[in-house]
């Protein structure tokens, strides 16, 4: 019911875990809909979801943000390299996603260069975002003038997810905010 309700009001994609891959196949395969499927391939082993994700007919996969901020702090840029080669050589656009911008840029520092990029962005003028206060778990872009200014630059498009703070920013505020500052 959810995704045709998201398709009559004009959604033509999901970005989910590949987990949700046999109910959005099912929904197809019954010609309810056709909503499109992007795969974050989120999990511990980021190739064991690529190739799920793959199996699961999703039409586009990336670099889960978490996971993409775990894999660069760790320095394992030849893991995220491999999906990229990967799901590049299934015929799918591929991605990396991360929730820091400096995931971003050590990224494109490394020579890595994705179909796209997934990355939070919202503004700050929130209540649990205030200076001061203790910060809460709905903060999630921590830099957005540096991302704006960074993601500017990239040729490459970008999604930005997490643009409502986990309901903090309202949704007309929030899309409003990422359409104009490049996402």
């Amino acid at each position: 019911e959810t995704f045709y309700m998201a398709e009559k009001c004009g959604i033509n994609a999901i970005l989910t875990n590949p987990s949700m891959s046999p109910i959005i196949n099912k929904y197809k395969d019954e010609g309810i809909g056709k909503i499109n499927f992007i795969s974050d391939c989120g999990g511990q082993d980021l190739m064991e979801m690529v190739y799920k994700s793959i199996d699961g007919n999703a039409q586009s996969c990336y670099v889960q943000g978490e996971l993409g901020d775990r894999l660069v702090r760790e320095k394992k840029f030849d893991v995220i390299a491999k999906a990229l080669e990967v799901i590049r050589q299934n015929g799918l656009p591929a991605g990396i996603g991360g929730h820091r911008i400096e995931t971003i840029q050590a990224c494109v520092e490394q020579g890595l260069k994705p179909d796209y990029w997934v990355k939070t962005l919202h503004h700050r003028n929130y209540w649990s975002s205030q200076e001061g206060r203790p910060e809460r778990d709905n903060v999630f872009c921590r830099k957005p003038q540096e991302t704006i200014e960074f993601m500017e630059k990239l040729e490459e498009p970008w999604i930005a997810f997490k643009i409502l703070a986990a309901g903090a920013i309202h949704p007309k505020e929030g899309f409003e905010y990422a359409f104009k500052n490049g996402a």
